[in-house]
């Protein structure tokens, strides 16, 4: 953008248009003349009158406004406006999603106004030819999305710019010089929006705060948190409240609560975990059956409703799982320390007790307070080791004290028999119609300056289902015990919709390339092909491109307190009760319950549908957070590896470029078209491919093909590539 061009006093009005309708709609029942107009708006100049006449008369022939007498002009109120918010593509097109349509609103980059991305707007929809998308303009900003922005300040004599790093806001932002405070040229800065004028071209911000140089460390993993209003910081007063906290078990507490510190009891954890927030127990009885018990840390027993401590958790709402750091929901003294159910402690926890036969039959269930304690932590690679031999002897390689190390007989036969349960309650799950996403993460090898050394893939084993499968039966008969018992109680539910037909239909066409194929014709063959094809993927050159593209054909889950089912997991009652150290809804759920359990009458279903609501959406930003942080660090890593050829798989193709995921680590990056320096290249859509003018050589989705890296931004998070050539060409 020309700065020079901006600088010079900003007269001219960036959308005219808007700004006529905003002075009209300012007073729908009002006339008004241009010279009434041209007051409002502050333009005095004759050749901006003249403009604004033509503009009337042009809006007048469009239909959206009408002229009552000679010269004075009414907005029509309108059938074609609508409101919804607006999702704005990097390529500089919005879309908004508005209930009233079926299809989204595309409106042209020219036509977005002042709307940023995500903002709650009022659109006006053109007339439209039957069976077009709906086009329009944006007419006025109900409720901006964000009021901080990250970006790269560039100073001038007497101003700065701060151009956003967010590809998707396609303005920059004007700082006056009073408002500059302190950042220097290039630094990245957290930017607050103050206003936009009609007259100006960008809108107005100051430096809230100065993140550090660009493509240091901290500042990148800070500017990650700052983009989406996540903090990585507790305010003094939080901190303060939790160390006060008294943390001392009382007789008087126990005897509240049911006595489980004599039943066995063991957490399996990640081998770097600093918080355990569940515990299972085990016990055999006298008919062959089992009593198990599924422990949850009794997080609302320490952070009480309505204080600072209980506010800061609900706004966070979540914990952030960053590629080098975990910023907690909870201060430390809470989640690492008293209500993680550390080995050998005695620990107050909320608690879902079953007695199952060995098929995974509940026979009777029992949900409330209780005081455990734990016998001992395993970590996930222990766990499996005693599945995989059966045997308690657990080497050195493998042990949490790096000694070998000889389990208790009793502990074995737990995780044995355990193991054996979750593996039948897992298959009734599938053949019930579950979804089976077992995706793979892509973990780094980190050194002290948090440089990364490697990359590898983290996958579920047994150990892993072990403990997710009595997560799961938990989850889903808390919500079944409010559920069923009394529809009309307001409770929290987990909820995930039927996948979207034709992001199915899109699917089931692309996997044939690779010889895949989906059975569309009712839910059962549905969620049975895409088991099949999510198994037939694996360890395929293909498999990180198609799970992501079969997740995308998924809705969202969300919380809500209007159950409809979990659609992925085959549950019609299912919540979220196992994990109240890192998400709030689990806090949530935990009191509601226990007011029900006390005789407690129904809350609010509108309050508390409110605060389901926030906690998704904090939740979607911790999860675009961690996917920058991922993002982040693979760029790092391929930047200290810029001479390597490196073997990928096309991931996607456009008209401006090719997409290669590298295989080795699931870094993905861009070749640009004007790269290919053998030919002249064309996207061909009907066959996802780009193919030569004059050669004919075509690269297609899926093909394998060697890079080197070109280009590694660490502040766009963007990776692009050289194309080497195709696999069958490089190993001649």
């Amino acid at each position: 953008m020309n700065n020079k061009k901006k600088k010079s006093g900003k007269t001219k009005f960036q959308n005219l248009t808007q700004s006529i309708i905003n002075v009209l709609k300012s007073d729908e029942n009002t006339t008004y003349n241009y010279k009434q107009i041209c007051s409002r708006l502050g333009i005095t100049d004759s050749s901006t009158r003249n403009q604004v006449i033509k503009k009337l008369h042009q809006l007048k022939s469009k239909g959206k406004i009408e002229e009552i007498d000679r010269g004075k002009f009414k907005l029509i109120k309108a059938i074609d406006h609508y409101t919804g918010k607006i999702d704005v593509s990097s390529r500089g097109t919005g879309y908004v999603i508005t209930n009233e349509l079926q299809e989204d609103i595309m409106v042209p980059r020219k036509s977005l106004g002042q709307a940023l991305n995500g903002d709650e707007v009022e659109v006006y929809v053109y007339h439209r030819r039957r069976g077009q998308q709906p086009e329009g303009e944006i007419t006025r900003i109900i409720k901006r999305a964000k009021t901080e922005f990250v970006g790269t300040i560039q100073i001038h004599e007497k101003f700065a710019f701060v151009n956003v790093t967010d590809h998707k806001i396609q303005t920059d932002f004007f700082v006056p010089k009073k408002y500059i405070n302190g950042a220097k040229d290039g630094q990245v800065v957290l930017v607050e929006f103050i206003d936009w004028n009609d007259k100006q071209d960008s809108p107005t911000g100051k430096v809230k705060s100065i993140l550090g140089d660009p493509g240091e460390h901290n500042t990148e993993i800070h500017a990650i948190l700052a983009q989406y209003g996540l903090p990585y910081e507790f305010p003094p007063e939080v901190e303060e409240h939790a160390e006060k906290l008294d943390t001392s078990i009382s007789e008087q507490e126990i005897s509240k609560r049911r006595d489980m510190r004599d039943t066995l009891t063991y957490t399996i954890d990640p081998a770097d975990a600093k918080d355990f927030d569940d515990a299972l127990s085990f016990k055999r009885m006298e008919d062959g059956k089992f009593e198990i018990g599924i422990h949850i840390a009794d997080v609302s027993h320490y952070v009480e409703k309505d204080t600072v401590l209980d506010q800061e958790a609900y706004d966070r709402a979540t914990s952030v799982y960053l590629v080098d750091r975990v910023v907690p929901m909870l201060p430390e003294v809470l989640s690492n320390g008293v209500c993680s159910l550390n080995p050998h402690e005695d620990k107050l926890t909320f608690s879902a007790v079953f007695i199952m036969d060995g098929n995974g039959k509940v026979y009777k269930e029992w949900f409330g307070r209780t005081i455990m304690h734990s016998d001992q932590r395993f970590a996930y690679e222990e766990a499996q080791h005693i599945i995989e031999t059966g045997k308690g002897e657990i080497p050195g390689y493998i042990s949490l004290s790096r000694k070998q190390t000889t389990i208790n007989p009793d502990i074995v036969d737990a995780t044995l028999t355990l193991d054996s349960i979750a593996k039948k309650m897992r298959n009734q799950r599938m053949s019930d119609g579950a979804l089976s996403f077992d995706k793979t993460e892509v973990k780094f090898e980190l050194n002290e300056n948090a440089v990364p050394t490697g990359v590898y893939f983290k996958t579920s084993k047994d150990a892993n289902k072990l403990i997710e499968e009595f997560m799961l039966l938990a989850n889903r008969k808390v919500a079944a015990f409010i559920g069923k018992r009394n529809p009309k109680q307001t409770f929290i539910y987990r909820i995930h919709d039927e996948p979207n037909d034709e992001k199915l239909g899109a699917l089931s066409k692309f996997v044939t390339r690779f010889g895949h194929r989906l059975d569309l014709r009712d839910r059962k063959t549905i969620t049975s092909s895409l088991n099949k094809l999510l198994d037939d993927v694996k360890g395929q050159k293909e498999q990180n491109m198609i799970d992501t593209l079969a997740i995308r054909t998924m809705s969202k889950a969300v919380y809500s307190t209007d159950n409809i089912g979990h659609y992925g997991l085959a549950f019609d009652y299912y919540s979220h009760f196992t994990s109240p150290i890192r998400r709030y809804p689990d806090v949530m759920v935990h009191r509601l319950l226990q007011h029900y359990l006390d005789g407690g009458k129904s809350v609010s279903e509108e309050q508390y549908e409110e605060k389901c609501q926030h906690s998704t959406e904090m939740e979607i930003l911790a999860t675009k957070a961690e996917r920058d942080s991922i993002k982040y660090m693979q760029v790092k890593f391929m930047k200290d590896h810029a001479d390597e050829e490196f073997l990928g798989v096309i991931s996607g193709v456009t008209d401006w470029g090719i997409y290669v995921e590298i295989l080795s680590n699931k870094c993905e990056g861009m070749i640009r078209l004007g790269d290919l320096d053998d030919d002249s290249y064309e996207f061909v859509e009907e066959e996802y491919a780009v193919i030569g003018r004059r050669t004919k050589n075509a690269y297609r989705l899926g093909d394998e093909v060697y890079v080197k890296v070109k280009n590694a931004d660490l502040v766009k998070k963007h990776l692009d590539f050289w194309m080497v050539g195709a696999r069958a060409e490089v190993e001649k």
